[in-house]
């Protein structure tokens, strides 16, 4: 129960690394608020869940601002506190070569991954500040660490939050509140399912040579699974990740140089 009476908002918490994440929270004993834009979905989601009132749903779209910061908000006068904020929406939205990127693809990606980290860091911390403790949680990539062929967007996006990253753990590390980043290789979720094959044609290849590809460029030759990303949630999101901030942590089976 490393996580007892914890709670925790989760963006994107329905499904894929956001569930994997609130359901190895709820192992070890947290609450969570799962946020996403389904609320039919989302309800499902939480009564399969089987943990009564330790996991709510809360609807709402991470590009809007009011939302994120109502959700965040819900979980304070729901639970009386929020400990774990992990921003985990986003994703690669539309793929192109950059002189083919138009202005609104360039918008979406900005919006869904990296502004919707900072509206979520920025309500989070004026929660955590005044109770001197906290942790935030930030979802990057391994193109975080590099680039990619027709992924400017979402790659310049993984790289700005994990700037954001680092002058937030900066900024709140004397006042015992945590900021990390997570950076995943592959991992075969429902949305990568659903947009994997139009990135891949963009790069000119097949959705499953795309795999094959990814899983190439790691050193243990396959996809991450959620369960391992999970786990290094918990650990950020527990007493034993005290000393880890400012961190961008690869679980990307040794595919990031750094």
């Amino acid at each position: 129960m490393l996580l007892q009476d914890k709670v925790a908002v989760i963006t994107g918490g329905t499904a894929g690394l956001g569930l994997g994440i609130a359901e190895a929270y709820l192992r070890e004993g947290g609450k969570v608020v799962l946020m996403g834009r389904r609320a039919e979905k989302g309800e499902k989601v939480v009564a399969e869940l089987g943990v009564g009132d330790r996991a709510v749903f809360r609807q709402g779209d991470v590009m809007e601002k009011d939302q994120i910061e109502a959700t965040i908000d819900f979980a304070v006068e729901h639970f009386g506190r929020i400990d774990i904020m992990v921003n985990n929406a986003g994703g690669t939205g539309v793929t192109a070569p950059v002189v083919d990127v138009t202005d609104e693809d360039w918008d979406l990606n900005m919006k869904w991954n990296l502004y919707s980290t900072f509206y979520g860091t920025r309500r989070a911390l004026r929660y955590m500040i005044p109770q001197q403790c906290g942790r935030i949680i930030n979802m990057s990539s391994v193109e975080g660490k590099h680039g990619k062929a027709v992924l400017s967007g979402y790659v310049t996006a993984k790289h700005a939050v994990n700037g954001l990253t680092k002058v937030a753990a900066k900024e709140v590390g004397t006042q015992g509140i945590t900021v990390n980043a997570l950076c995943p290789g592959l991992v075969i979720t429902e949305i990568v399912q659903e947009n994997g094959p139009s990135t891949a044609a963009a790069m000119g290849m097949t959705f499953e040579g795309m795999v094959d590809l990814f899983s190439s460029e790691s050193a243990i030759k396959r996809p991450i699974t959620v369960e391992e990303v999970s786990a290094m949630a918990v650990l950020l999101a527990s007493d034993a990740g005290a000393g880890i901030t400012g961190a961008m942590l690869s679980i990307d089976g040794g595919t990031a140089a750094y």
